[in-house]
């Protein structure tokens, strides 16, 4: 268009053809000669094309091309549409482009004049893009466009395009034709070559027809069946006008052979895709009017309904009622509104516009749910004018308008109602007394109905049976209850009624009290119930109803509980626990604790208070003060300081302490803005939450962590933190323990334990803190339940399979050396559930996973049958069966339920006997009863003998109360049936967590053998501290006597350290074996303390063995050389104490550090993990080696003096003596630690443990006699001493022999640890000592192999 004046009216085609040449359009060529030449066009400019645009995929050689023509006469447009619709397409090209097909032309735009604007308006089947309608004016008289829609009419022509597209997106048509030809049976038959043939030149024919459709992808026949024959076809295109598809079908039948007799009217199409089905509400209750609207862009009110699974076409009624217009020429919408809406009116719902040919279809199903009312439907009202609550609650989630309450009956008790729309409950109140329910009218009932209402008109309602009743009243605590959180409380409720059936308490909210919480008894006139609460939190704060039934009739009285907030200790976190404090210097303390309260909060360090300054962070509070050290007038000193925190009820709680240590500023050489100052060595602890360690928003991590300061930087020695999810768990669980309402809670908790420790289940290997708490956590919540239901009971067991897993069992022993009993305290929780555990309706229930496996059963009295249950773990390749008669369980209360959990990992961490010698390597499994067990009981159970080769098998159970109450194992009541090489058949007299001990090669405890290394350990022990302190004794009597000359001198001197050094060692020994053959568990610093002061002075006995022959070896050998006494009494000290403290400190020094000094079930020196026994073991051989070599060489010399060897008499005499001596002791030792070495290997001879328990205990004696009293000068000092002459005269023929023998070696309790010395304890081993499991415990005292 030039000009606005020549260009009265403009029209745009959309040409579509198909070329084998490169595009070269002559658009000219398109158009008729006649209508060029007419009069009105001889003034008109050439036709341009105004916008050209070809698209071409390189699969295809199809184009679309838009043209513009303007016309000055407007009465030219309808010729020329008419003359186009009247083409047959394809049209092919001229001469000089034979290669191209015109496929269809199309009229899409046209702008005529409108006084002095120019409308644009599209064709049917076009719309204007979206963008172009929101950015240029649109048609008044043609309305807006509907938001998401395009625009039919614009105020001028785009200058740049685009024009109107066509309507729609990519649909599938499912078309049909039918044949006027007879159907036969091969059309059914895809294989056949009459179906073939039929398909082929079909779709032909169809592609040649339906390629003038704009969008025109493809077609296929799916199918035939009769009706002559009626072809099934799909096509897929853009939504086409009704005319071109009519054109279409035409070029369809003139490309198919007549043969075929395709029947043009015939010709239906069907898509789904185009109509938008909406139903409001959408969720639908019973009772609702429910709306459901079909929106189609397609103009037609030709709308039918149908209900498919009724199949019947829907029409107006009462009941229904359909409503259908077109907006905006644009749209069409059908709406079908359902009254009062029933369950029979659900189902699916077709939508079906039809238009010509098309039909357009869109379906929707329709769920119509019942309204679901939760309330107690029957209940019992005591008349004593406390509110009484009666609830309504819905299953459904629905948008409700409000609730009514009504009431029916003779009575009028009105109440309060109160009503909760979205959580959709509603509570009505009730105050019943005397004057609305009289005395004669006891009994009555009224029917009180709760009624919702949705917005949508559905109603849902439920009656409530309530029953009056007047009782006899209680009487209550009358003073008023205020009390702060951590401080105790106590109701007493008593009745003058005594002859009550049930008395329970429970809340203003209707939660019932944990039994835990009240105690009930009953007296001569009447009863009492105390409800008793150690430590309140403000979950106690309301009102609590005391309640007594009598029969059918109930007594309450009320109480108001106000718990005013107030941290409690344990949940005031204080930072830094320790602290170094530079005199000169400011450290930073806090408090913090999980709530934003009103607190008044000062600091006190002595006599000092400082104010603190309050921080809030997220949801934490602390409160802080830089502590200035100059206002202590002293340094070098610690101080604590605490939190006081004090509420508006004016009650108080302090924190724990908080040390800082004051320390001159020449002293720290660690420095650290998070931990301070330190000093060499020094320890501190500090919570994980104030340290580096990441936490999760709002919830903080949890436990420990201690740092060294070693060198100039701190370094952190034990990592104890707790992840922050299972940490916030942890806090939840410590306060859930004190909730009124903690059976409630408890199965949301056990859930988020669960998964919680699932999510963290890759931390838990490598954080002894987490697994600790996890422990904690099931230990705190198993103390709560009174009934597990089966989803509680896997959710429990969940947990323990992921703390028991393979690589977890390291992190288990870092707890182990920490002096935890946490394996004994994670079996009783799994009893404790085990126990609580209700089937309900099933008879069984069953869990396998990798790590824990459970099976139960519930005892049916009509019909019991015997309970047999079998484990299999084929991971850790163990199995065990578990059998208890039907006779047994007759005997059973009914409905008990019997539980039984397998472990496979279990007997790896659970300690060691009560006598720290013996492991188990078997299948641990725990049977429990719900019900006590009154009359006797036996159980069955067969493990896999999983170490045929080994010695003694025994049978033991995990006593819970061993161990100062720690436990560990025990074979009371239980004994083998049957052994041999696949399994070993227990039977047990009672029920706990059984499993199977193996002792390699050691005597059976009740045997004779076993009772004479018992009496042999106890009495030679006895005999060897008395024999050396007698040693000591005698020596310090004698002494001067017998100490004239220096060999004799220093002979003595190392008598006496030998004796002393083996007292002192056999005092700690045999204290340190008292305490933990009593069951009582040393603290792991005295067990370090005890095994270092073992090692040494034990060393220190032999390291005065070897100065004794050295000594003796430089006396005969270097003659000529003379030593001064204080030079050889420096050496001897040096030897004998030095050299035994360098090796002591070494050995704690080297492995200490890394907690692998002692070993883990006793007080000795570490042997599985470094090695550590060595240091002893080592010494006191080449020590005996040495000593046996000296005595060889000093015999040899004494036989064969060379000339000029001549001591004086009395130094041979001496030198005779001290011979005589050494050739008796060191031998002793030498045989007695050979035969402990003997004991070591599996497969001894039991003679073996004799020799060394008889040559062991009676060390001491051996010391006494040969060493002390055999000595001729020692019995003549005695004898002067005394004036016993006649004690001289017997004794002067007498000779003076030294004799010694090595540490007792006792197969008892005490003999095991004398045993320790050489690495091996106890007499009951699972396995060789490569493979050792987790111990159990044996009666038996009599220990002979060393472990």
């Amino acid at each position: 268009m030039k000009s606005p004046r020549r260009a009265t009216l403009c029209f745009m085609l959309i040409v579509i053809y198909s070329s084998q040449a490169t595009l070269n359009l002559n658009l000219e060529a398109i158009v008729h000669p006649l209508i060029l030449h007419e009069r009105e066009l001889a003034s008109e400019e050439p036709l341009r094309q105004r916008r050209a645009v070809a698209t071409r995929s390189p699969a295809a050689e199809g184009y679309t091309v838009d043209v513009e023509i303007s016309f000055e006469n407007a009465s030219f447009l309808e010729p020329l549409k008419a003359y186009l619709n009247s083409l047959s397409f394809p049209i092919q090209g001229n001469s000089t482009d034979r290669v191209t097909d015109i496929l269809s032309i199309q009229v899409t735009t046209v702008c005529r004049p409108a006084g002095n604007e120019l409308w644009c308006s599209c064709e049917t089947g076009y719309r204007w893009p979206r963008e172009r309608c929101l950015h240029s004016l649109t048609c008044q008289e043609h309305g807006s466009s509907l938001p998401g829609h395009g625009c039919s009419c614009l105020k001028g022509l785009p200058p740049k395009g685009p024009f109107c597209q066509l309507q729609g997106a990519d649909v599938t048509l499912r078309m049909s034709v039918r044949l006027n030809v007879g159907f036969q049976e091969d059309l059914r038959n895809i294989s056949s070559a009459l179906y073939r043939s039929y398909k082929t030149d079909l779709e032909t024919a169809f592609r040649k027809g339906y390629r003038i459709l704009p969008g025109f992808k493809w077609v296929t026949v799916t199918g035939f069946r009769p009706g002559s024959v009626v072809v099934a076809y799909e096509v897929q295109t853009t939504t086409p006008s009704p005319e071109l598809m009519h054109k279409a079908n035409e070029q369809v039948i003139q490309n198919l052979n007549q043969t075929y007799k395709m029947d043009y009217n015939s010709f239906q199409a069907v898509t789904s895709n185009e109509t938008k089905f909406s139903v409001i509400p959408q969720v639908i209750f019973e009772g609702d009017t429910v709306t459901l609207s079909c929106e189609n862009e397609v103009l037609s009110s030709n709308v039918s309904w149908h209900h498919v699974e009724r199949r019947f076409d829907i029409q107006n009624s009462s009941r229904f009622s359909i409503y259908t217009v077109v907006l905006n020429n644009m749209t069409s919408v059908s709406s079908l509104t359902i009254y009062n809406i029933t369950q029979g009116d659900a189902g699916e719902y077709v939508c079906k516009l039809i238009l010509d040919i098309f039909e357009y279809e869109s379906r929707n199903q329709i769920n119509v749910m019942p309204i679901r009312i939760l309330a107690n439907e029957e209940m019992k009202v005591i008349c004593d004018n406390n509110p009484v609550s009666l609830n309504c609650c819905t299953e459904n989630n629905a948008n409700w308008s409000k609730v009514e309450w009504k009431q029916e009956g003779k009575l009028n008790v009105p109440g309060n109602p109160e009503t909760d729309i979205d959580s959709g409950c509603s509570r009505y109140t009730l105050k019943a007394d005397g004057t609305q329910v009289p005395s004669e009218s006891s009994g009555t009932t009224i029917v009180y109905t709760c009624e919702f209402i949705s917005a949508h008109g559905a109603r849902g309602s439920k009656n409530i049976k309530v029953t009056f009743i007047s009782v006899a009243n209680l009487t209550i605590t009358p003073d008023p209850i205020s009390v702060s959180e951590g401080q105790n409380f106590s109701i007493k409720c008593i009745s003058d009624v005594s002859n009550y059936d049930e008395v329970y308490w429970n809340s203003s909210a209707g939660i019932k009290i944990s039994q835990k919480f009240y105690t009930t008894r009953r007296y001569l006139h009447g009863a009492e119930s105390i409800l008793t609460v150690e430590t309140s939190t403000r979950e106690w704060n309301g009102t609590y109803h005391c309640i007594f039934r009598y029969s059918n009739s109930y007594s309450i009285a009320t109480k108001d509980v106000t718990v005013h907030p107030l941290p409690l200790e344990s949940n005031i976190m204080v930072d830094p626990l320790e602290a170094s404090v530079s005199c000169s210097g400011f450290h930073p303390i806090q408090c913090c604790i999980e709530e934003d309260e009103d607190y008044k909060v000062t600091f006190h360090m002595s006599s000092l208070v400082f104010l603190a300054a309050k921080e809030v962070n997220r949801n934490q509070v602390c409160y802080k003060y830089n502590v200035d050290a100059n206002s202590v007038s002293w340094c070098s000193s610690t101080i604590d300081v605490f939190c006081h925190f004090t509420n508006a009820a004016n009650n108080s709680v302090w924190s724990q302490s908080m040390k800082l240590n004051l320390v001159p500023g020449e002293n720290i050489i660690c420095q650290d803005p998070i931990l301070g100052v330190g000093e060499p060595g020094k320890v501190v602890q500090k919570l994980c939450q104030f340290s580096n360690v990441p936490g999760s928003a709002g919830s903080p991590v949890g436990g420990t962590i201690t740092y060294t300061c070693v060198g100039s930087q701190w370094k952190e020695t034990r990592n104890n933190c707790i992840s922050a999810p299972i940490n916030s768990l942890l806090l939840l669980a410590k306060a859930l323990i004190h909730s009124p309402s903690q059976e409630e809670k408890l199965p949301t908790y056990l859930k988020d334990l669960s998964v919680s420790t699932d999510q963290v289940k890759h931390e838990i290997p490598s954080s002894p803190g987490s697994l600790g708490a996890v422990i904690n956590i099931l230990d705190l919540l198993s103390t709560v339940p009174i009934h597990v239901n089966s989803e509680m009971m896997t959710h429990v067991l969940s947990t323990i399979n992921i703390i028991l897993d393979e690589p977890v069992l390291n992190t288990w022993k870092i707890l182990q050396q920490q002096q935890t009993n946490q394996s004994s305290q994670l079996l009783h929780s799994v009893e404790r559930f085990s126990q609580a555990l209700q089937l309900g309706d099933n008879s069984s229930l069953s869990f396998s996973q990798e790590n824990v496996q459970m099976n139960s059963m519930t005892i049916k009295p009509s019909h019991p049958k015997t309970y047999e249950q079998r484990f299999v773990f084929s991971e850790a390749d163990l199995w065990g069966n578990v059998v208890i008669d039907k006779c047994q369980l007759g005997n059973l209360q009914p409905d008990s339920s019997i539980v039984t959990v397998a472990f496979p990992t279990l007997q790896a961490i659970l300690a060691q006997d009560i006598h720290k010698r013996n492991f188990a390597n078997n299948l641990v499994m725990t049977t429990t009863i719900s019900h006590n067990i009154t009359m006797p009981f036996r159980i069955s159970m067969t493990f896999k003998n999983i170490s045929p080769s080994l010695g003694e098998t025994k049978c033991v159970f995990w006593n819970f109360s061993l161990a100062n109450h720690t436990g560990a194992w025990d074979s009371s009541g239980c004994h083998v049936e049957e052994s041999n090489e696949d399994n070993i058949t227990c039977i047990c007299d009672h029920l706990t967590s059984f499993s199977v001990l193996m002792s390699p090669d050691s005597p059976d405890p009740g045997s004779l053998l076993g009772i004479l290394l018992d009496i042999i350990s106890y009495i030679g022990l006895g005999f060897s501290i008395l024999s050396l302190a007698a040693c000591l004794v005698v020596e310090s009597v004698v002494w001067k006597s017998v100490t004239k000359n220096r060999t004799s001198y220093m002979r003595h001197v190392c008598i006496v350290n030998i004796a002393a050094s083996l007292l002192v060692a056999d005092t700690w020994f045999i204290v340190v074996a008292a305490i933990q053959d009593s069951h009582y568990v040393l603290c792991r610093t005295a067990c370090v303390a005890a095994t270092f002061f073992i090692h040494f002075f034990y060393l220190s006995g032999f390291f005065w063995m070897l100065t004794l022959g050295l000594m003796l070896f430089y006396r005969l050998v270097f003659i000529l050389h003379e030593a001064s006494k204080s030079t050889q009494k420096a050496i001897a000290f040096f030897l004998g104490y030095g050299c035994p403290l360098a090796i002591s400190i070494i050995t704690v020094g080297a492995t200490q550090p890394r907690d692998v000094y002692t070993r883990k079930d006793i007080c000795w020196l570490n042997w599985e993990d470094t090695k550590a026994l060595l240091a002893f073991v080592i010494p006191a051989l080449i020590i005996v080696v040495v000593n046996v070599t000296i005595t060889v060489v000093v015999i040899t010399k004494i036989l064969r003096p060379s000339i000029g060897d001549k001591p004086c008499k009395q130094e041979k005499s001496s030198l005779f003596q001290i011979g005589k001596s050494i050739g008796v002791l060191t031998p002793l030792l030498g045989l007695t630690w050979g035969f402990g070495l003997a004991t070591v290997f599996p497969g001894n001879n039991l003679v073996f443990h004799i020799i060394f328990a008889l040559l062991n205990a009676f060390q001491g004696l051996f010391i006494l006699l040969f060493g002390c009293l055999w000595d001729l000068k020692v019995q003549e000092a005695l004898l002067n001493k005394f004036s016993l002459s006649r004690w001289s005269s017997q004794h002067s023929k007498s000779t003076s022999i030294g004799s010694s023998t090595p540490v007792f070696s006792m197969s008892s309790p005490i003999s095991r640890r004398f045993n320790n010395l050489f690495g091996k304890t106890g007499t009951y081993n699972v396995s060789t000592p490569e493979t050792t499991s987790s111990s159990v415990e044996n009666s038996s005292s009599a220990y002979s192999l060393l472990n």
